[in-house]
């Protein structure tokens, strides 16, 4: 056999053993799929917005914008599901909560007020703060109580939204300032939407953490072997306690630019069902929901895949009570090919096939 041909047989196992593979595929079959059904899909166009600013707009504008809410979540949900070898299924919630906050700041005691009550960087850094000590009672069950995640985060997932009402006192706060708008969608002049900016900046925060600090080692450690990594000097408790709290600040930035989206809130929809789709997220990114090595920019990637199958559904008029449906088939066919042995079995089946070309070769 030629060592081009070993090269290529060596790059194509790779490929299959890599771990982005899986989002990477799933994107490319899910865009070859609207391809061929309605290339219409992919149109583009620039026009006036609701404020006469030239925008772009289109199913694919439509992924990297929401997409964009899903992509920030993912980040602190990788985290969590690292160090904690669970998952946090109050973000929903907690969103719900941070952007009650925001408006509660903005608009003080009258729900509907003709000026801002407070600067919007106020409104932010209080929701900040806010969602990230909810973020640190759930880890503090976590980590110090030992409460398995997903039990420990069931009490904010179920008292979350009374929460938020409450902070309000049950009105729907409307905000009438054109500047909170812009967070939630576009920059005057700008023709992509604000949220993708925002994710990106938080993508490059947290993968200059990564690479500049030993948090990533730190958490690895702790969710593969937490005895071990406490024998090396670490503190299990504290990591697993520090990975919660910030995935409290991802959720008040997905929980601010979803309140600026439309300038008010509704409790009971606010980020519905979310918690699963960033749950979903890391898995299709690859990553082993039961803890330990993980991949960030795969999540990201994985959250994106998750709002691309959800507006292809949306697309094509799928009932919006059977869309969980729709979504929970493709997501489990997805995850069970990202997981590592599915792959490994692919690469040996691929290298068996490979088997006879070797052997018709070298004769």
């Amino acid at each position: 056999m030629s060592n081009k041909t070993k090269t290529e047989g060596n790059i194509i196992t790779a490929l299959f053993r890599n771990q982005i593979f899986i989002p990477i595929a799933a994107l490319f079959i899910l865009a070859l799929f609207n391809f061929i059904v309605d290339r219409s899909f992919f149109k583009i166009t620039i026009g006036p917005n609701s404020d006469g600013n030239p925008v772009l707009s289109g199913n694919i504008i439509s992924i990297i914008d929401y997409g964009s809410e899903l992509a920030i979540l993912a980040i602190g949900m990788t985290l969590v599901t690292a160090a904690s070898r669970g998952q946090d299924i109050s973000v929903g919630a907690a969103m719900a909560i941070a952007g009650s906050v925001v408006l509660r700041v903005l608009c003080g005691t009258n729900s509907r007020p003709d000026e801002l009550q407070a600067p919007i960087i106020v409104a932010f850094i209080v929701c900040c703060l806010v969602a990230m000590a909810f973020g640190a009672f759930n880890g503090l069950l976590v980590s110090v109580f030992k409460i398995q995640p997903m039990v420990a985060t069931l009490i904010l997932f179920t008292a979350g939204r009374s929460i938020a009402a409450w902070i309000n006192n049950n009105e729907l706060p409307v905000v009438n300032d054109k500047t909170f708008s812009i967070f939630g969608n576009y920059i005057p002049g700008i023709p992509i939407p604000t949220p993708f900016f925002i994710a990106l900046a938080c993508f490059i925060i947290i993968a200059l953490i990564m690479k500049f600090t030993n948090l990533k080692l730190y958490i690895q450690s702790v969710g593969l072997n937490e005895q071990t990594s406490r024998l090396n000097g670490l503190n299990p408790a504290f990591i697993k306690f520090i990975t919660y709290v910030f995935l409290g600040l991802c959720v008040a930035v997905a929980g601010f630019i979803k309140v600026s989206r439309f300038s008010t809130i509704n409790y009971s929809v606010t980020a519905k069902d979310i918690e699963m789709d960033a749950i979903l997220a890391v898995a299709i990114g690859g990553n082993s929901l039961g803890g330990g090595k993980f991949k960030i920019s795969a999540s990201i990637l994985g959250a994106y895949v998750i709002q691309f199958l959800t507006t292809t559904l949306y697309k094509f008029d799928v009932n919006s009570e059977a869309l969980s449906a729709y979504k929970a088939v493709v997501v489990i066919a997805l995850v069970v090919l990202s997981a590592p042995i599915v792959r490994e079995k692919i690469a040996a089946v691929f290298k068996k096939l490979r088997s006879p070309e070797k052997a018709e070769l070298k004769s």
